[in-house]
């Protein structure tokens, strides 16, 4: 089954606030993440959450798509993090379809084809963003949820032997090098 992605979400902006340092909440910005959307550390609590609304804190399960700049991503907020706001950098896109996981959204959001797609119709020259009318007509196809579950689990796998692969290549120059220098001494 086909569908526009305004059709089984919510989408929303992120807030404009300024992180105070700490605080109670956590104010996500693209540089939390890697290019592939995964957190790089813990995060801590830099926002007062004073004056923000409960309409922008994240759930568990809202995708978080970085719209703004060169590093297009989705990512998957999960529950067990703290309290959190997505900065204006990401769309906050609430599933309102019980009939699609996040993590396949997330999937179909960062899959090559999908941001050709979104990068095609990025707009604006010093920092490229991607509008919300063009996510929310942006055509997902939603299989039964066995074969979503299928596509994450070979997706995972598939990202667990690219890291594992990097990390062989790397031990493997590391010991050459090494021999290398054994040799010349």
């Amino acid at each position: 089954m086909k569908t526009l992605l305004k059709d089984i979400t919510k989408i929303q902006t992120g807030l404009f606030a300024k992180p105070s340092g700490n605080g109670e909440v956590v104010y996500l910005q693209s540089k939390h993440f890697d290019e592939n959307g995964h957190l790089l550390g813990e995060l801590h609590p830099d926002l007062l959450s004073e004056g923000i609304s409960q309409k922008h804190l994240l759930k568990d399960g809202d995708v978080l798509f970085a719209a703004k700049g060169t590093k297009n991503f989705a990512a998957v907020y999960e529950g067990h993090n703290p309290t959190a706001v997505a900065s204006t950098s990401f769309f906050v896109i609430r599933l309102t379809d019980t009939t699609i996981l996040p993590e396949y959204l997330m999937w179909f959001l960062n899959h090559p084809t999908t941001q050709t797609i979104l990068k095609n119709s990025a707009r604006g020259t010093d920092i490229p963003s991607i509008r919300k009318s063009v996510l929310e007509d942006l055509e997902i196809s939603i299989p039964s949820l066995a074969k979503q579950r299928l596509v994450i689990r070979l997706a995972t796998l598939a990202k667990k032997e690219y890291e594992l692969r990097l990390a062989i290549l790397q031990q493997r120059k590391q010991f050459i090098e090494q021999q290398i220098i054994n040799a010349l001494i």
